[in-house]
């Protein structure tokens, strides 16, 4: 099966509403091991940002599953505006598995402008269709797509990136499954 992944990045420090608060990273993580333990993942495809993706990605490594890693602008701008803005040490794990990725030709750069207002919508879509991609490629499990939210299950208002992206999964047909952030 191919996971295909979005979810919530690490609640900033002073977030006035909790969605995935840096206390929770090791019940998620364990949540992820877990789901990808129990299931026959041979792919998984994200971006890359500080929490749920780089959380996905780093489980996926140690399993042994093959990854890409989808980015819609150069790594050094993605890098400080989605990874290295949030508490913890994100960077240093952002730029290990960036590597370990590249050296297996796993890195996708949409090169999008970085003022593009659509920008993350768009690279949802581009995640989904790479799923896609891989699941074809794999004739043992062909069309196998499940797209994982990691979330804390309540949309923001007006726009919600993470909800398009389930959105978005939902219009392809692939199998949801989802991991709480809170709980």
């Amino acid at each position: 099966m191919v996971v295909a992944l979005a979810g919530r990045r690490i609640d900033a420090a002073n977030a006035e509403v909790y969605r995935f608060p840096i206390q929770n990273i090791d019940v998620v993580t364990n949540r992820l091991t877990k789901f990808f333990s129990s299931n026959n993942i041979t792919a998984l495809v994200c971006s890359g940002a500080c929490g749920a993706d780089l959380l996905a990605l780093a489980v996926a490594g140690e399993l042994s599953v093959y990854r890409n890693m989808v980015l819609p602008y150069e790594p050094q701008i993605f890098r400080t505006r989605s990874v290295i803005d949030r508490p913890g040490n994100w960077g240093i794990l952002f730029d290990s598995i960036y590597d370990e990725i590249n050296k297996k030709s796993g890195i996708i750069i949409l090169n999008y402008s970085e003022d593009d207002n659509a920008v993350y919508e768009k690279t949802n879509i581009e995640i989904l269709k790479r799923a896609r991609d891989l699941s074809e490629k794999d004739k043992s499990n062909m069309h196998a797509i499940t797209a994982l939210i990691v979330w804390d299950g309540n949309p923001r208002e007006p726009n919600d990136i993470t909800e398009h992206f389930m959105k978005e999964a939902k219009k392809s047909r692939y199998k949801i499954e989802e991991i709480n952030t809170l709980k």
